[in-house]
């Protein structure tokens, strides 16, 4: 079995910088800090956590409080928040709130009380019990995803120019009636791509016409029952942004009841990749975010934080990437 002495001489630091990065103890180089952990892995130094818990009373574990996990982009964050995480020493426990704010500050106050390190949260629409809480018990605290709260470390996506670019793209094949199936309300990630999507427009020197402009409520069923409501006006959109990869498969489920075809009779352009759309017939257009970097930033993030309680607190926004394929009218590349 490793050591932590066999885990410093392939990292080529003292036991004493191991035991600093993996409790947390002193701020160490972020270079350090990746030779360490890169050791840890390679070894598969397991640390004796009961008895480290005990002499700096924490407990290498990190809470992560996520809505809708069955999103396929929030369970990407979830598989690589823990392999971070894992990779660290720590010990990842998922609770979902379901975009409940009471509940929210229910489990949170939960992984509190089970004497968690610090957490990630995914804040809901009314998040300001629950920062309040974490506040209140200087719990080191990282908002992922939606980013709110200049008092916090944060990291998420760029989302404003990125939904620019996508009803941009849509635009460049000459719609000139683009509708938006947007997220669920007081979300930031909703109000931001809305924000895109109406800049987008304004660029082009088109109207903003709240008729085109929909909530789905970040999830499938919401999204379809949406779209069937722009489909139903007299001046239907000739294309459509989907906010979300959930309210892509609504989108997609709606245009297939009303018997329309993608992307000859309504274009369509997502926010957020995932695994199978290419699958789709047509393959779908979308912003892939770098889900593996936000959920890896978040995690560093809050490591820096337990090791820092007292630093400023950092946001970091990461820009998605624009992969056409063939919903939006191209011929479709990668």
């Amino acid at each position: 079995m490793a050591t932590m002495a066999d885990v410093a001489r392939m990292a080529g630091v003292s036991t004493a910088t191991v035991s600093h990065v993996l409790n947390g103890t002193r701020p160490v180089r972020a270079s350090t800090r990746e030779q360490v952990l890169s050791a840890v892995a390679a070894t598969h130094y397991t640390p004796n956590t009961v008895a480290r818990s005990l002499a700096t009373a924490r407990t290498t574990t990190m809470g992560l409080v996520l809505s809708a996990i069955s999103n396929p982009y929030f369970g990407e964050l979830l598989s690589a928040a823990e392999s971070a995480a894992a990779a660290a020493g720590y010990t990842l426990l998922l609770v979902d709130p379901h975009e409940d704010p009471d509940y929210e500050l229910t489990v949170v106050t939960r992984l509190h009380h089970h004497r968690v390190d610090g957490v990630v949260l995914a804040p809901s629409a009314r998040p300001d019990d629950t920062l309040a809480y974490l506040a209140r018990h200087q719990v080191p605290t990282v908002l992922l995803d939606r980013l709110i709260d200049a008092g916090h470390d944060q990291v998420g996506p760029e989302n404003r120019a990125s939904t620019a670019g996508l009803t941009d793209h849509l635009a460049d094949h000459g719609h000139t009636r683009i509708g938006l199936v947007a997220g669920l309300e007081g979300l930031s990630t909703t109000t931001e791509r809305r924000e895109g999507y109406r800049d987008a427009l304004r660029s082009r020197g088109l109207p903003v016409d709240p008729e085109l402009e929909v909530g789905g409520a970040s999830e499938t069923v919401a999204a379809r029952r949406a779209t069937h409501r722009l489909l139903a006006l007299d001046d239907r959109p000739t294309a459509i942004v989907a906010g979300n990869n959930s309210m892509t498969i609504g989108v997609m489920q709606a245009l297939r009841d009303a018997g329309l075809v993608v992307p000859r009779d309504v274009a369509v352009a997502a926010f957020d990749d995932f695994a199978w759309a290419d699958l789709f017939a047509p393959r779908l257009t979308v912003a892939a975010q770098p889900f593996d970097e936000i959920a890896t930033t978040a995690v560093r993030l809050l490591l820096d934080r337990i090791a820092e309680p007292d630093a400023p607190p950092t946001t970091r926004r990461l820009l998605p990437r624009l992969v056409v394929r063939e919903s939006c009218g191209c011929p479709g590349s990668t």
